[in-house]
């Protein structure tokens, strides 16, 4: 079932995770280039960076595809060797610093079970589900729940093509990620208090919207394991603990799944988890946001700054929690 939808339209220091990225890194991109079209997009994505000296590369040779001009995140791309280094993976630990850890997790060979209410479940490779798909890149911003940001160009491919390889039935109103759990490679596992398996979701009209992707590449480059590799979900209209990392298993649901932090606590973590400065966190505020890489706070965008392809999927929901 492919579903078409017609577009309408300070967390304190003190509560986050200390901050660890290396300096003397240099600037992308200009927020100029990063807003211009075409040519210039290609030329912004040309300037990045390579990977940083001590940052283990993935696999090997650039993942070279066209930019999707629609959706330009009107600033400067994060600092590359900044979104290589601060990362959140509960997986690895708890603090930003899961880089080194991360590298640990095998991505080869990988594969992903698609099953639930489709015509016929499947196991497919990640290779052979990239030779089914035509690659993008896509110039996202990037908003956490803890009122951090980032601007990233992701490689990688609609969500909504993988519907259609899927061919899931009428019947199926949601589809559940779950990501991979490597004992061996994942020291947060450990954790026993943590619902593991990372479970997430979204309902079939947000996973056929245009935005959300499946990403397998970064900078050009494919996508490491700290960054959610070897293939990650990205909804950049909702913060980021929606999207799942390194995935393995996909599955299409009749019922609203519970996913892995609303599990852990509904109040502060909700299903919808849409970008909403006024709506604020239980413990602080979500009016502004922290541009890691540039040292600098701005105001926090409704939906992310993505309401345009988004805000008309929900109205008519009432009495539910979409900005949490």
């Amino acid at each position: 079932m492919l579903i078409r939808w017609r577009h309408g339209w300070e967390i304190p220091e003190s509560e986050a995770t200390p901050e660890r990225v290396a300096l003397g890194r240099r600037s992308l991109l200009g927020s100029a280039a990063a807003l211009g079209l075409g040519g210039s997009a290609v030329a912004a994505r040309a300037a990045v960076s390579p990977t940083p000296a001590g940052v283990p590369t993935g696999f090997p040779g650039p993942m070279a595809a066209p930019v999707d001009p629609r959706f330009l995140p009107g600033r400067a791309f994060t600092p590359s060797k900044d979104v290589y280094t601060y990362n959140n993976y509960y997986e690895f630990g708890s603090q930003k610093n899961i880089w080194r850890e991360a590298q640990r997790l095998p991505l080869h060979p990988w594969s992903i079970t698609i099953d639930g209410l489709v015509e016929q479940k499947q196991t497919i490779g990640l290779e052979d589900l990239l030779k089914q798909v035509s690659l993008q890149e896509r110039l996202y911003r990037h908003r956490c729940v803890e009122a951090w940001a980032l601007t990233i160009p992701w490689t990688g491919l609609p969500l909504k093509r993988l519907l259609e390889i899927a061919k899931p039935l009428s019947s199926a109103k949601y589809i559940v990620f779950r990501t991979d759990e490597n004992h061996r490679a994942m020291p947060g596992l450990r954790e026993v208090w943590y619902p593991w398996p990372y479970v997430e979701g979204l309902t079939m009209f947000e996973a056929s919207n245009d935005l959300a992707i499946l990403a397998v590449g970064l900078y050009g480059q494919p996508l490491k394991p700290q960054n959610g590799g070897p293939i990650r979900l990205v909804v950049p209209w909702k913060y980021g603990f929606k999207s799942a990392k390194a995935i393995v298993q996909v599955t299409f649901a009749a019922k609203r799944p519970l996913t892995f932090w609303e599990e852990v606590d509904g109040r502060e973590y909700g299903f919808w988890a849409n970008v909403n400065p006024a709506v604020p966190h239980p413990r602080w505020s979500q009016a502004r946001e922290r541009l890691i890489g540039f040292d600098k706070v701005v105001p926090t965008q409704i939906y992310n700054g993505y309401g345009e392809w988004v805000a008309g999927m929900y109205k008519g929901i009432k009495g539910q929690q979409l900005f949490r």
